[in-house]
């Protein structure tokens, strides 16, 4: 078995949130939302163009890292948490900068949505390798996205 490179356990690590001893996949949506509340605070103007690179990026970097890590730590293993982080940046776009209660709200329907996994999420984990690993994440965050556009509309 290889061991796998180092960019890969930190990429797949959420930048070594997945070695969280207690729920790794929270700890990694919850490092994605501070980089996400770091840059909307500081460079609010940019944060859509900002977070819609993180995902693109993180999602390619996520596929590829992920399948490969998976020959040396097995199939989805809970210490691969990047799927979460691209996740949970999919709410978030529909958050306005520096919004900290909107934040916190993307970040609660991401993680009920991913650990309940309704509505088909469930079925995205049946991809083989990377696209599996990250596709269940990302349509959590999809429809997370969808719940924070309504409550956003329904209250301005």
């Amino acid at each position: 078995m290889k061991k796998p490179s180092f960019f890969d356990v930190l990429i797949c690590t959420g930048f070594g949130s997945g070695f969280s001893p207690f729920a790794p996949g929270t700890a990694g949506a919850f490092v994605a939302t501070l980089i996400w509340l770091g840059f909307s605070f500081f460079i609010s103007e940019y944060i859509l163009i900002i977070t819609l690179a993180l995902i693109f990026v993180f999602t390619l970097l996520g596929i590829r890292c992920a399948t490969r890590i998976e020959r040396s730590w097995g199939e989805d293993p809970s210490r691969v948490v990047i799927d979460e982080m691209v996740g949970v940046w999919i709410p978030l776009i529909a958050v306005p900068a520096g919004h900290f209660l909107y934040a916190l709200a993307a970040f609660c329907l991401f993680r009920l949505f991913d650990i309940f996994k309704p509505l088909g999420i469930r079925k995205m984990e049946n991809f083989k390798g990377g696209i599996g690993i990250m596709m269940d994440d990302i349509l959590a965050g999809v429809y997370s996205f969808l719940i924070i556009l309504l409550a956003r509309w329904l209250i301005n």
